[in-house]
């Protein structure tokens, strides 16, 4: 946690005074506006969200609505007819009071059905367990897994470091597997096989594996084959096997498909007592992005009795999450039917945030390989490229002498002379030796151009500068 707070909040610290300066000394910077590249939060950067699933939310919330005849002219027919549906799940129809711990159950149903939809295999709501994003599902089951400092979790580098957090909050022990570059960030069972061996070699009882797919901070998308090796290295070594599947929807590459691991674990033929499985989701990512509601779910399957009694206990400290996030959770999970009137501006509006984003992600991911000294595999998925960059030998000695990481320094005067944000590689885990920057595909598609402008300027004086 340490490490991460070093690299990752010196640039929020100095993001916030560039932001006050800004607003308190104009034109006193070489940029007039911050260009933030550095988080997966879609609506801060002017994605709209779904009219259906708002127009639903704003009915549930707002019951009375639905007793006024001038509602028919402002909502479409469907809306109006999901938000009755799930109105009556609700007990006393009230989006202000607490549910079942595990999630209003009508809502887990729903969420059922579009996991047996989505996979071709029955999925049961008593498996379900709704939270406020996938991040609370996260620590459930870190503080489930993790006894003592001798117990490891298998974790991808680079990695989302709400793991090695999570790991390092609950005491213990994060078990790194490289993900491999110069295969597009595969995951290699032979490197991870070797991590595992050498932790049971040091006393460390490695407990679970991490699986980010589609990838965070690399935006790749895993092999359907590369997902059965993984499971069965998971039924083998009798690991639990976490599966983030966050980004599901956000899938760029036309050879390349989502496939989720409750699906190949199924179509293994493994049942409830081979493999325990913990796949999250969230309603934070995909084309909805409403990451301010907090909605999500864990879907666990493969657990005991007497393990899955524990899981509703932990959950229930915390009541319940929040009704809203639950009530989109259902709506993601199942959104307009083709014969449903929103259909077809539903599917406008997803077809048409997905498709900017792919050619968003495609415009920077030429633009950084052009540059000098920088490499950058395709965004296959997820919101993020994840470009390596080479940086001369007097770079280097000018962040250590700044007491700072190379990667982080380059961020820093990124941020100082161009309003750019990005998120130094340091912060997520890379190879030693090895320096790279996240950068988000999620600014507005008409400021792209501005990015990648100022962006190579900032660059080629950078490399000019410190070139050795």
């Amino acid at each position: 946690i340490l490490n991460f707070d070093k690299d990752l909040f010196g640039v929020i610290l100095f993001l916030q005074r560039l932001q006050q300066q800004l607003q308190t000394q104009p034109g006193s910077l070489p940029f007039d506006e911050i260009l933030y590249c550095n988080i997966g939060n879609p609506q801060s950067l002017g994605q709209q969200p779904v009219t259906f699933f708002r127009e639903v939310l704003a009915l549930c919330d707002h019951p009375d609505l639905l007793k006024k005849e001038e509602i028919k002219t402002l909502f479409s027919a469907d809306s109006i007819s999901r938000a009755k549906q799930i109105l009556a799940l609700i007990p006393g129809r009230a989006t202000g009071a607490y549910s079942h711990s595990q999630g209003i159950k009508g809502l887990r149903d729903a969420i059922a059905s579009g996991i047996a939809s989505r996979d071709g295999f029955p999925a049961n709501a008593d498996d379900i367990f709704l939270t406020d994003g996938a991040s609370p599902g996260v620590h459930l089951m870190m503080q489930l897994l993790i006894r003592n400092e001798k117990d490891g979790i298998l974790v991808p580098i680079p990695q989302y470091p709400l793991y090695s957090a999570s790991i390092a909050l609950h005491g213990g022990s994060l078990v790194p597997y490289y993900l491999n570059e110069s295969t597009g960030w595969g995951l290699e069972i032979s490197d991870v096989k070797k991590q595992l061996e050498d932790a049971r070699s040091r006393g460390i009882d490695v407990r679970a594996l991490v699986v980010i797919n589609p990838g965070n901070p690399t935006g790749q998308v895993l092999a359907e084959e590369n997902q059965y090796d993984i499971v069965k290295f998971c039924k083998n070594e009798g690991l639990v096997l976490l599966a983030d599947e966050v980004y599901q929807e956000n899938i760029y590459a036309d050879n390349k498909k989502f496939h989720s691991f409750k699906k190949i674990v199924r179509s293994l033929g493994y049942g409830e007592e081979d493999l325990p499985l913990v796949s999250y989701q969230s309603v934070s990512k995909g084309y909805y992005g409403e990451c301010g509601k907090r909605g999500g779910y864990m879907e666990i399957t493969g657990f005991s009795a007497p393990v899955r009694e524990q899981i509703y206990k932990i959950a229930s400290v915390n009541l319940c999450s929040n009704i809203t996030g639950q009530i989109l959770a259902s709506l993601v999970m199942n959104p307009p039917k083709a014969s449903d009137e929103s259909y077809a501006s539903y599917k406008a509006e997803k077809d048409g945030i997905l498709a900017s984003l792919a050619r968003r992600a495609k415009a920077l991911e030429v633009a950084f390989s052009k540059l000098e000294g920088i490499t950058c595999n395709k965004a296959e998925g997820a919101m993020y490229l994840f470009p390596q960059i080479c940086l001369p030998q007097k770079a280097i000695e000018a962040a250590k002498a700044a007491n700072k990481a190379p990667d982080a320094f380059y961020a820093l005067r990124l941020l100082e002379s161009t309003g750019i944000v990005v998120v130094p590689g340091s912060g997520f885990g890379q190879v030693p030796g090895t320096w790279h920057f996240r950068c988000t595909i999620l600014p507005q598609e008409e400021k792209i151009p501005a990015i990648i402008s100022r962006f190579t300027v900032f660059h080629e004086t950078f490399m000019a500068e410190y070139r050795d």
